[in-house]
């Protein structure tokens, strides 16, 4: 199989199995809300096992996809972005968030270089609606970050913020993925 297919397969299979644990997670936890919780709420307690594994699964595949990348492309700026991207995503599954600070830093990570990530796939994406997409996309996740670490969540609460991180990122990886896998 093409290395691009292959890093588009790894990527769509993390992120798929991501969201829809994701949403179970926050379905079994008692009294979740989006706009007051964390997405690392998921990581303690009853819902712990299933977002631990599947953020730790979204990292690990999201890390696994670099080396495809890179074996198709031979550019180091994305490789190394994505790379980070999923060792930060791994690390939050592997050090939930009553760990300390070190979840703290591999959230800032896994967030930072998601959005990174996107802007500079634009290196490696020839569609040009999703090349716009793709900096779009970036650029909200990176404002988001500051907005949320500045404490800025407006009526979207910190819970809501932090997804306005994150999703922008998830929705640019799906599309990325579906660019991998359509290349020929």
């Amino acid at each position: 199989m093409h290395h691009a297919r292959i890093a588009g397969s790894i990527i769509f299979a993390g992120v798929a199995q991501f969201l829809i644990l994701l949403s179970v997670a926050e379905s079994v936890y008692p009294n979740y809300s989006v706009h007051y919780n964390y997405i690392s709420d998921l990581g303690v307690g009853v819902t712990a096992p299933i977002f631990n594994t599947s953020v730790f699964l979204l990292g690990a595949l999201i890390a696994l996809s670099s080396v495809f990348i890179y074996a198709e492309f031979k550019k180091k700026p994305i490789t190394l972005t994505v790379l980070l991207s999923g060792v930060g995503a791994a690390g939050v599954g592997l050090f939930p968030e009553t760990t300390g600070a070190i979840h703290g830093y591999l959230a800032l990570v896994a967030f930072l270089f998601s959005g990174l990530s996107a802007i500079i796939s634009v290196s490696v994406i020839r569609q040009t609606p999703l090349r716009v997409y793709s900096v779009v996309l970036g650029l909200v996740t990176i404002a988001s970050l500051f907005l949320y670490a500045s404490g800025h969540y407006y009526a979207l609460g910190r819970g809501g913020m932090e997804r306005l991180i994150v999703y922008p990122s998830l929705i640019w990886a799906l599309g990325f993925s579906g660019s991998l896998l359509g290349s020929s």
